[in-house]
């Protein structure tokens, strides 16, 4: 069919008409419509009518501005999750995508692939679905969209058999994250690929059985940058930081500076800092205090070649992270300041505390509550006391906003903080 044919031509030859999606095609971007419409013309394959009749119901909700499609419950043999039910309420009108179920997968840490593993999995998705394939929204999953369920087992079955296994759905531990990390970047403050790794080869069943109040994710970011969201989408936060100070490569300063000039370095850099902590000497050396830093790596990354991490690296754990729902946005409470991950037995404990944490969150939620809706009702102290974890001022559950530390509602947890390093120091306590 050429692009010149009347939509009674369209019609004729079995293709609905799509004047709005067509809209969509208009602009200097490339749109999803022609993406959608070139599944729709590849003849002789099998997923070519169904996609006909997707762009008909697309075109068909646009118009009546509903969407028709209903849940259900879908799954391969032995797993209770990671398939997404999707039925056509006008199955009449667009039979052939009555069924457009989506299959979630586990992606590998770090998102690394070969070219050959992407040629199976395109080649699979043809086969079985519809040629759909949507990589790493903010769930983490590859999405093999539209897939009937006669044919989700089969899919299943030829993901599995090249290595891949379903992520999370439901109530239940959701597909995790981890950045590009160590592997491609020089910012990276522990094995963030290995971390991921041993979570999720130990709460495996967790994530295929649902069996939650609601839904739980852990995600791995190497730095402050954070390039996997996880400060404000997970759960289960682990944020690369380090304990002291940044490195400065004095010349490479001077260098920027002598590119760039003084007062763009000022403006981009030295102004930018959230806590003031940098100064540009007459020299055009840096100076930084480092007990001011909080490590956002904004200076870091706009003088990469000067700047760069501390050598005493390891992460920060924060719990409770979420986009609104019962609860409007919450920043994931900075529950563990800093942990080493280098050894076996460092991520030992990172799976035990997780494991605790997990057991916490499936013991005391609400039906639909996440884990920081939970601690916001039942109060930071309780679910401290409950996870084992003493109560520091540097759990802090919002972006900094002052030089100095807020005990709001937190005062007898505060002195007893103040109390327990005075006795550490030797020193003599007043309740004494």
């Amino acid at each position: 069919m050429k692009d010149g044919d009347s939509v009674d031509d369209k019609i004729v030859s079995g293709q609905h008409p799509t004047p709005m999606l067509d809209q969509l095609e208009d602009g200097p971007w490339p749109s999803f419509v022609t993406g959608l419409k070139r599944l729709r013309d590849s003849k002789g394959e099998q997923y070519a009518p169904m996609m006909n009749d997707l762009l008909g119901q697309l075109n068909h909700s646009y118009e009546e501005r509903l969407g028709f499609w209903k849940g259900g419950t879908v799954s391969v043999f032995g797993y209770g999750g990671g398939i997404i039910p999707r039925f056509s309420e006008v199955a009449k009108q667009f039979p052939a995508s009555k069924e457009f179920h989506t299959l979630r997968v586990m992606p590998p840490p770090g998102f690394h692939y070969t070219t050959d593993i992407l040629r199976k999995l395109c080649d699979i998705w043809e086969k079985h679905g519809s040629g759909l394939i949507a990589f790493h929204g903010q769930s983490g999953d590859i999405m093999f969209q539209g897939c009937t369920t006669e044919n989700t087992q089969h899919a299943f079955d030829a993901l599995n058999k090249i290595g891949f296994d379903l992520g999370g759905a439901g109530p239940a531990l959701r597909t995790s994250m981890s950045c590009v990390g160590q592997a491609r970047c020089e910012q990276s403050c522990y094995d963030e690929g290995r971390a991921h790794r041993s979570v999720i080869n130990k709460f495996l069943d967790e994530m295929h059985r649902p069996a939650l109040p609601y839904k739980f994710k852990f995600k791995f970011s190497g730095c402050g940058n954070d390039c996997v969201n996880a400060i404000h989408r997970a759960d289960f936060a682990v944020i690369g930081t380090w304990r002291d100070n940044i490195k400065i490569n004095q010349e490479k300063v001077k260098e920027h500076v002598a590119k760039v000039g003084r007062k763009y370095t000022i403006d981009t850099v030295v102004s930018m800092c959230p806590t003031r902590a940098i100064s540009l000497n007459d020299d055009d050396t840096l100076e930084i205090d480092n007990k001011s830093c909080v490590r956002c790596m904004h200076c870091i990354n706009v003088m990469t070649k000067a700047l760069s991490p501390g050598d005493d690296r390891g992460a920060s754990i924060m719990i409770g992270g979420k986009r609104s729902l019962k609860v409007g946005d919450l920043m994931g409470i900075m529950i563990k300041p800093f942990i080493k991950l280098k050894t076996e037995e460092d991520f030992e404990e990172l799976q035990e505390f997780a494991e605790t944490c997990l057991e916490f969150f499936a013991d005391n939620a609400l039906e639909h509550e996440r884990i920081g809706e939970t601690i916001d009702r039942i109060g930071l102290p309780t679910f401290l006391d409950a996870v084992g974890v003493e109560p520091d001022p540097n759990m802090v559950k919002h972006p900094r906003t002052s030089s100095y530390v807020r005990t709001d509602d937190f005062d007898e947890e505060a002195a007893k903080w103040f109390e327990r390093k005075a006795r550490d120091a030797g020193m003599t306590v007043a309740s004494e």
